[in-house]
């Protein structure tokens, strides 16, 4: 990809951010901040002139409200979980943005029909999407390999140990779909007592079998020492140790739960008007297309997607033929449900 096309926005952005030496953009470290870094941040400063200092937090909404409510903004764009997007929007500690004012696509297709749905809030703008998948070790499998989410659950054909995260989140849904309930209703099926007694029966059909993690690096580990045949993992994991590590590793990209992280800005900023420069320059095309060659996570608007490499977008979750059977996490829905699940699903652990 010509790093000249990072220039776009370059000729639009306002005269005031030439004044600023400098601005603060937070994400969650590692090779994450590292492909931001890259893609965003040095193309940026090259274009304006204005320094990008890179910090890194843990996530949530207290640092944002503790900066906005002491009228200290120290932050000026944050990457911040979808679910706190909405939190802090409705709340008043985020500014708003009018997706009329961030760059179309080269074809100039409006931004509002470029960006995959859901991408668009009120006060944020996803970047990039992350997924869990169905992943496993080739070498478990002699002859047939898995290649759909009810093979995750089908212990006689796909025999040995599997691997899930601790947590409702994920199981619920996959539980419903590979027992046969359409992702467009998964997460009405969960509103009924029936539907969570059927998703949490569906699990039981596995549950000693199972082997529990609790951190993201934990999957691949686990399937690299052949502890278990089959696991939940962020693909973008998987992805890396497949080609850093040369793990015999292969995802199923049926069933994939996906869910976006987004560029906000804290309400309050003196420095504003260099924040929405940085959030427009960060979110067009180009960028968001280059992020993807420096970490496999798929990038939100149809036009980036297009200017993947072939081989860089086959690890994509937003790839068309990835894409196609994935459900997106209602993150509304669980933030209005998580506590009663919790409960539930512990009390199912237990017994």
């Amino acid at each position: 990809m010509k790093r000249a096309t990072l220039l776009l926005l370059a000729g639009s952005l306002c005269a005031s951010a030439f004044a600023a030496e400098k601005i603060t953009v937070v994400s969650y470290g590692g090779s994450l901040s590292a492909a931001q870094v890259e893609s965003a941040h040095k193309p940026f400063t090259k274009a304006t002139g204005i320094d990008v200092v890179s910090e890194d937090y843990s996530g949530g909404i207290a640092p944002i409200k503790t900066q906005v409510d002491g009228k200290q903004v120290t932050w000026d764009v944050v990457d911040a979980e979808l679910l706190n997007v909405h939190r802090a929007c409705s709340t008043g500690l985020l500014e708003r943005i009018d997706p009329k004012t961030l760059a179309p696509a080269p074809d100039g297709t409006p931004a509002e029909e470029d960006f995959i749905p859901g991408a668009l809030s009120d006060c944020g703008v996803a970047s990039y999407v992350w997924s869990t998948v169905v992943a496993y070790n080739t070498k478990a499998f002699k002859g047939e390999q898995p290649s759909t989410l009810k093979d995750f659950f089908d212990l006689k054909r796909f025999p040995g140990k599997r691997s899930l995260r601790k947590a409702p989140q994920v199981n619920l849904e996959w539980a419903l779909m590979a027992d046969g309930v359409p992702r467009e209703e998964v997460y009405s099926t969960l509103e009924t007592e029936e539907g969570i007694e059927r998703a949490l029966h569906k699990l039981d059909t596995i549950k000693d079998q199972v082997i529990w993690w609790e951190a993201g690096a934990q999957p691949p580990q686990l399937l690299a020492d052949g502890q278990v045949s089959m696991a939940s993992a962020y693909s973008g994991r998987i992805v890396l140790a497949s080609r850093k590590e040369n793990q015999p590793f292969r995802i199923v990209w049926d069933g994939q739960v996906y869910d976006m992280e987004a560029w906000v800005l804290p309400a309050g900023n003196p420095r504003k008007a260099q924040a929405f420069d940085f959030l427009r320059f960060a979110t067009q095309t180009t960028v968001l297309a280059d992020q993807s060659n420096y970490i496999p996570y798929g990038p939100t608007r149809y036009s980036a997607q297009k200017m993947v490499s072939p081989d860089v977008q086959a690890d994509l979750p937003t790839s068309p033929q990835n894409f196609a059977t994935a459900l997106q996490v209602d993150s509304l829905w669980w933030g209005d449900h998580a506590d009663e699940l919790n409960e539930r699903f512990n009390a199912w652990l237990a017994r």
